[in-house]
C-alpha cells in the first residue's frame, strides 16, 4: 500500500518540485521556476565546484573573445539578459555565472557556508576550468568586489576591465584590524526591521542589517526600488531563484561580508590595480543611491594608471537593467579601441 501511495504522489507532483534539498543543507531551485521567464531564453550550463553545482551561461561564438559578466546582490544572470545577445552578436563569447546562493546555482542554507574568499575561489576555478584568456571583465555591485579579486588572482587571463557602481573596499592598519568587528557591532545595533523601516532609515548599515536578519528578504521590493522596475514579469524573473526563505541565506549574508577582507583588498590595490597597465573603464551612473556621494568612482580613476572614466546619466544602481543594450555597445567600443563617452538614458 505504501508503495502505491508513493507512486501516486510521483504521478501527481512533478519530480523536480520534490527535489528541493539535494543533500542536507544544500538547496537547488527547481527547474520549473525558470521556465518562461521574460526575455530570458538561454541554455543553462553547470560545473561542480567545491561540492556545489554552479550555473553559468555560455553564449556567442566558442572562439570569440570571452567576456565575464558577474552579478551582485540580490540578482543573478537574469540581470544581464539585455546585454548577452548584443555582445554575442558582436562576436564575444559571453560567460555569465550565478554565484553560489544565487540564480540556478546551489544554495547552502546556512549563512556560515558563505564567505567573500569562497566566492572568489569558486569564480576563479570556473574561469580556470573554462580556460578563459584575453578575457574582458565587467562587474557591478558585488560582482565588482568579487570579480576584481578574481582578476587579481590571475591577471594574465584578463585583457580589459569595466566597472560600474561598485568598489574594492579596503583599509590598512588599525582600521583594517577593527573595521569588520565595528560593522558587525553596528549591524547588531540596528537589529531586525521591516523593509519599510529600512527604507525610512536610509543608511547602508540598515540595508545590511535588514538583509541579514530578514529570512524573507523582499527581493521583489528591492528590485522594484533599486532597479526602477514596474513590470511584474521582470520581478518574477528576479524572484525565481528563491521559492522560499530556505533559499535566501546567500542573498542575506552577501552585504554583511563586504568589509571582511579590508587588508587583503588593500594588498590587491597595491600589488595589482595601482600597477595595472591594461585598459580599464570606469562607467558609473549619476543616480545610484549606493555609490553616489562616495569616492568609489574617483578611487578607480585616480588609483588605476590610465583609467578612462565616463558617466551614464539618468540611470540608477542596476545599470544593466535600465540601459543594458547601450552598456553592451559601450563595452564593445572600449574593447575594440574606439573612443568612448558617457551617454544618457
Amino acid at each position: 500500500m505504501k508503495v502505491f501511495v508513493f507512486a501516486l504522489i510521483l504521478m501527481i507532483v512533478p519530480l523536480q518540485t520534490m527535489s528541493l534539498e539535494v543533500r542536507p543543507g544544500i538547496m537547488r531551485t527547481p527547474d520549473s521556476m525558470f521556465e518562461n521567464l521574460k526575455d530570458f531564453d538561454f541554455e543553462p550550463n553547470y560545473m561542480n565546484i567545491q561540492g556545489l553545482r554552479i550555473h553559468y551561461l555560455d553564449e556567442g561564438p566558442e572562439d570569440g573573445q570571452p567576456i565575464l559578466l558577474l552579478h551582485g546582490q540580490p540578482t543573478w544572470g537574469y540581470l544581464f539578459r539585455h546585454m548577452i545577445t548584443p555582445l554575442a552578436d558582436a562576436g564575444y563569447r559571453v560567460i555569465v555565472p550565478d554565484m553560489a546562493g544565487f540564480g540556478r546555482s546551489d544554495k547552502p542554507t546556512k549563512k556560515e557556508a558563505y564567505s567573500y574568499p569562497k566566492h572568489i575561489e569558486i569564480m576563479s576555478e570556473l574561469v580556470q576550468r573554462l580556460e578563459l584568456s584575453a578575457t574582458v571583465f565587467f562587474g557591478q555591485d558585488w560582482g565588482g568586489l568579487v570579480g576584481l579579486r578574481v582578476v587579481a588572482e590571475m591577471p594574465d587571463r584578463f585583457s580589459h576591465i569595466v566597472v560600474s557602481n561598485t568598489g574594492l573596499i579596503s583599509a590598512e592598519g588599525i582600521r583594517a584590524r577593527i573595521g569588520y568587528s565595528l560593522l558587525k557591532l553596528a549591524v547588531w545595533w540596528e537589529g531586525e526591521m521591516t523593509f519599510e523601516e529600512m527604507i525610512e532609515r536610509a543608511n547602508f548599515r540598515s540595508w545590511i542589517a535588514y538583509a541579514y536578519y530578514d529570512k524573507n528578504l523582499a527581493v521583489g521590493k528591492l528590485m522594484r526600488a533599486m532597479g526602477r522596475i514596474d513590470d511584474e514579469q521582470i520581478i518574477k524573473g528576479y524572484e525565481a531563484p528563491f521559492p522560499s526563505s530556505a533559499y535566501k541565506a546567500g542573498a542575506q549574508i552577501f552585504p554583511y561580508l563586504i568589509p571582511s577582507q579590508l587588508a587583503e583588498n588593500a594588498e590587491v590595490w597595491r600589488n595589482i590595480y595601482e600597477n595595472w597597465e591594461k585598459p580599464f573603464l570606469v562607467a558609473f551612473t549619476d543616480e545610484d543611491p549606493v555609490s553616489s556621494g562616495t569616492d568609489m568612482a574617483d578611487q578607480f580613476e585616480k588609483r588605476v594608471p590610465g583609467a578612462t572614466r565616463v558617466v551614464i546619466e539618468g540611470v540608477g544602481h542596476f545599470v544593466q537593467e535600465e540601459v543594458g543594450p547601450q552598456l553592451a555597445m559601450l563595452i564593445d567600443d572600449f574593447v575594440s579601441g574606439r573612443s568612448v563617452s558617457g551617454f544618457g538614458k
